[in-house]
């Protein structure tokens, strides 16, 4: 748990603005299989919008082209440099009960380490050779849903 969460972040982030239409999300949501959507401006890490957020706020489907992702996007939010540790990530998210934390330089996002990309490496230390799902813990684990 003392490795820079660098080591195990997702790096190619899908990412969206804060002037679109939930229905972007949501068809990303779908598409990508994910849960977690950093929202950039020129760059900068403005927010975060979540499959969560959605059901939270009850958002129902025909109000996806009416609703602006800045409306509903959490904009504060918890952020971790890459230097930063492993474990702190997971206290974070153990003390916080959410699942995703950007990480970043300045305000430029250059990563998104969620609960499942802490629990995929704890997992492989105490399993490097797992019997069960190996072909997906050996591959792209990018494409897992997160």
């Amino acid at each position: 748990m003392n490795e820079s969460v660098s080591t195990i972040m997702i790096k190619e982030l899908t990412t969206l603005g804060p002037d679109e239409f939930v229905g972007r999300a949501v068809d990303i949501f779908k598409t990508k299989r994910i849960h977690h959507l950093p929202i950039v401006d020129n760059g900068n890490l403005v927010g975060l919008i979540t499959t969560h957020d959605l059901w939270n706020k009850h958002i129902q489907p025909n109000d996806f082209e009416k609703i602006i992702i800045k409306d509903i996007m959490s904009k504060k939010l918890i952020k971790l440099n890459p230097d930063d540790k492993i474990g702190t990530a997971a206290e974070l998210f153990l003390d916080n009960r959410f699942h995703a934390l950007p990480i970043v330089e300045g305000d430029k996002i250059v990563g998104l380490i969620t609960t499942f990309d802490v629990l995929r490496y704890m997992f492989l230390k105490e399993y490097p050779n797992p019997i069960l799902f190996n072909d997906e813990l050996e591959g792209d684990m990018d494409s897992i849903n997160r």
